[in-house]
């Protein structure tokens, strides 16, 4: 789906440069928004973004200040993904 919208050409700029780069920082923005907000998996944000690894994403979210909480579960089924590489 496409989505134009009207942005006045002062507010365009502080965001990005050029049109592909206000295209990109507007797209961040709203997957930013959809993991905060529980509207988006942290899955769906990555795929929306082109985002390759969970690793990169995970990197991403935190950079803007948006942290996953984690159960012990996420943490085990991660330590036994590492030692299995590891072997």
């Amino acid at each position: 789906m496409q989505v134009t919208m009207e942005l006045p050409e002062d507010v365009a700029r502080r965001f990005a440069g050029d049109a592909s780069g206000l295209s990109r920082a507007a797209l961040e923005a709203l997957a930013l928004e959809g993991v905060r907000s529980g509207k988006l998996s942290t899955a769906q944000a990555r795929r929306l973004l082109g985002i390759r690894s969970r690793y990169e994403m995970d990197g991403f979210l935190k950079a803007h200040g948006i942290l996953i909480p984690m159960t012990i579960e996420d943490i085990r089924r991660d330590s036994d993904t590492a030692l299995a590489f590891s072997k």
